[in-house]
């Protein structure tokens, strides 16, 4: 008995060792570092849990010591995956960003789709989507990779392009051709000084390829684009595909005066490797020998003309200052009239220093959007130093460069206008804003638009060419979630501006009206419209380059269409107009930031400010202020905020109209945003991308999870979200 008692025990001891030996339970993770095994469970279950993925799990397991198809690791972190060519689908998900080690990213020829994610791995040097389904933008997480050298999006279903390429240095192959991309080229792709090939065709590409004109490029193919203008001189010695747009053919007009020359960087070629310089030395060494001239006689010709160029000053010199001499004593004769004209030598000698060194201007505190219409005040403009002339001569003004206006943007009359909206008549106001009031306009073919009368406050002279430099700056905005502009009227002194019209109205009219005058909004469109107004503002803060402070963000300011996404409107008009930050301080309803309060001064922290104020428009349904509360209710910000952490304040605070119907950890995250925003401190408040991020993060958990109610306008589903 005891012999079979000892025997079992060790069968049982020997079993033990073997499953501790030989099996690797999926919970317990073996080499792999712990957050790239969690990013690589949530890409699998995003992507449908796909069999073909050999020994991939939707939790747990060992991407690096079980060898899971694809991966690709050095020690314990992934630095590589390649899966291309596998008919996945599904999405992306959101934890790619754990992935600090992977280097490449290869997912081409697949079946993949939705938005491109803004969580991408961070220091990839190769990302290759290619050939997906992918829709939205490309996104500006990508203007964060430094180290990547290969971009490849072709093929897919973007729309917008809203990376910002000053950090992408090391970039040689650009491809994001085969898309639906529109706007111009930004101006930040002259920062791509290593790029070899772009490929931009077949997209819907507008403007002109001028930043192209200075990168080292071998091939560049934009063809079927509705690019416009001429191709830059230093493009036409390159691998060029270019049909299928609307380029100039004539000669191209000469650069504006003081314009420097565009020195493309040349590429190598084989046997002549050497540094340009060396080739234009020897090329003037040549010449210098065919002309018959050595070195010493080329100095010798200049010195002597130096000698008698100073010969010839000296006299025009002391003849002018005897001419001088006798012009002042009959100046001082005179009672000093004409004194101001009368510059003593030391005065003199600043004059031409203050000429050549510009004065220095303190900007730390100026409005980055200002610095596209810097002019200098007339009191600092030069007299003109010719001084045998007693007559006071007007200072010299440049003439401005003629403003040109993209071709997409129409020319209207008023008298179109004034027939459009019925002589403007209060049947058709739309609404009235801190710049003018806005009326809807229906012409003869059945367009519809929205027209904004620019009061005279906001433009006190009329000055059409700054008018029309305003509407050309605005005209270049371009992202789906900024109102659009269609047009503009300057004449009889009048300024008008014609947006696309957007027949859901605001977002103030669906939070605020009565229940009998608008459509209640259930959870998922208010997420959607957060979403995509945070995306609106990351494309002015981050992706316009100078930067556009928008400083009016309010839900009047938020215009939905049918399918209630939301659209950014009045964007670039306060940061363009001359008088408009002293007309939003005498208009605040509550969405300014508290050192916009003290200072009058805008940034775009205080834009950040107040779309957290919007943030919480939506979660709570109350306006920013409102009088006819309690004292300690009327300020919005001051009830909320010490509220936003409290999970039992929180689902007291929440719009009434939602019934109870809302996930509740998606309010929590939603509030979470909103306190990043709304802090004091505007150091503190995160930039654009980061909230966009964020909400990317609520957006695509919701939708894993599959869990959202809700009744009222909409689908309940959880594809409301996006």
């Amino acid at each position: 008995m005891k012999k079979k008692m000892s025997e079992n025990h060790h069968v049982g001891l020997a079993l033990f060792i073997l499953c501790i030996v030989g099996l690797k339970p999926s919970f317990i993770l073996g080499d792999t570092n712990a957050s790239d095994a969690a990013a690589l469970n949530n890409l699998f279950s995003s992507m449908n849990s796909p069999g073909q993925l050999s020994q991939w799990t939707a939790s747990g397991g060992d991407p690096c010591g079980q060898n899971w198809k694809g991966i690709t690791c050095s020690v314990s972190r992934v630095i590589q995956i390649k899966l291309s060519g596998l008919g996945l689908s599904g999405s992306l998900g959101f934890m790619l960003d754990k992935l600090t080690s992977v280097t490449e990213l290869d997912l081409s020829n697949n079946n993949l789709g939705g938005d491109l994610p803004y969580q991408l791995p961070p220091n990839l040097e190769r990302l290759n989507l290619a050939n997906n389904q992918f829709t939205g933008s490309a996104q500006y997480s990508i203007s964060l990779m430094t180290p990547l050298k290969y971009l490849n999006l072709a093929h897919n279903q973007l729309k917008q392009l809203a990376i910002d390429f000053t950090k992408l240095t090391s970039l040689s192959i650009l491809d994001l051709s085969s898309n639906t991309i529109t706007g111009s080229l930004p101006n930040t792709m002259t920062s791509l000084t290593s790029a070899k090939s772009i490929y931009l065709q077949n997209n819907q590409f507008t403007g002109t390829i001028d930043v192209l004109a200075t990168l080292p490029l071998e091939n560049l193919n934009i063809a079927n684009n509705r690019f416009t203008g001429w191709i830059p001189d230093s493009l036409r010695g390159i691998n060029l595909q270019k049909d299928g747009n609307s380029f100039n053919t004539g000669p191209a007009p000469p650069p504006p005066p003081g314009t420097p020359p565009i020195h493309r960087s040349p590429t190598p070629k084989s046997g002549n490797r050497g540094s340009p310089s060396n080739g234009d030395d020897s090329g003037s060494s040549s010449d210098s020998k065919s002309s018959g001239l050595g070195a010493g006689g080329i100095a010798g010709i200049v010195i002597s003309l130096l000698v008698v160029t100073a010969v010839i000053a000296f006299f025009l010199i002391k003849r002018k200052r005897s001419k001088r001499t006798s012009s002042s004593t009959d100046i001082e004769r005179s009672d000093n009239v004409n004194q101001p004209f009368t510059l003593a030598s030391n005065d003199i000698h600043q004059e031409n220093k203050s000429m050549q060194t510009p004065p220095v201007v303190e900007t730390k505190k100026l409005d980055t959007s200002l610095s596209m219409n810097l002019r200098p005040p007339p009191s600092e403009r030069h007299k003109s130093f010719d001084e045998e002339d007693s007559t006071p001569r007007k200072p010299f003004v440049a003439k401005k460069h003629a403003v040109v206006v993209p071709s997409n943007v129409n020319v209207y009359t008023v008298a179109d206008l004034q027939i459009a909206t019925n002589s403007f008549s209060v049947d058709n106001l739309l609404g009235e804003g801190t710049f003018g009031r806005v009326y809807k306009a229906q012409f003869d073919d059945g367009k519809v638009l929205a027209v904004k009368k620019i009061d005279s406050s906001a433009l006190p002279t009329d000055t059409a060419e700054d008018f029309t430099e305003i509407v050309s700056k605005i005209a270049h905005l371009d992202h789906e979630n900024v109102t659009k502009l269609d047009g503009y009227c300057s004449e009889h002194g009048q300024h008008l501006v014609i947006y696309e019209f957007h027949r859901n109205g605001s977002l103030h009219d669906f939070l605020h009206l009565s229940e009998e005058e608008s459509k209640p909004l259930i959870w998922n469109p208010r997420v959607k419209i957060a979403l995509g107004t945070a995306r609106a503002l990351e494309y002015l803060h981050e992706v316009c380059s100078p930067s556009i402070v928008h400083k009016n963000i309010k839900s009047a300011n938020i215009l939905l269409d049918s399918e209630l996404n939301p659209h950014l409107s009045d964007c670039g008009l306060a940061s363009f107009l001359p008088t408009a930050n002293e007309l939003l301080n005498q208009n605040d309803e509550g969405y300014s930031a508290p050192e916009v309060s003290m200072s009058g001064q805008y940034s775009l922290q205080s834009d950040v400010y107040s779309f957290g104020v919007v943030m919480l428009e939506l979660l709570t349904g109350r306006k920013p202020f409102d009088s006819t509360r309690s004292r300690s209710e009327q300020s919005l910000v001051r009830w909320a905020t010490p509220q936003l952490h409290d999970i039992d304040a929180l689902s007291k605070m929440v719009d009434p109209a939602l019934k109870g119907l809302y996930p509740v950890k998606s309010l929590s995250r939603f509030a979470d945003v909103i306190a990043l925003c709304v802090q004091p401190e505007p150091e503190f408040r995160p930039p654009m991308s980061e909230v966009v991020q964020a909400l990317v993060v609520l957006v695509q958990r919701a939708n894993m999870s599959k869990r959202t109610v809700g009744v009222g306008s909409g689908s309940s589903g959880a594809n409301d979200y996006m």
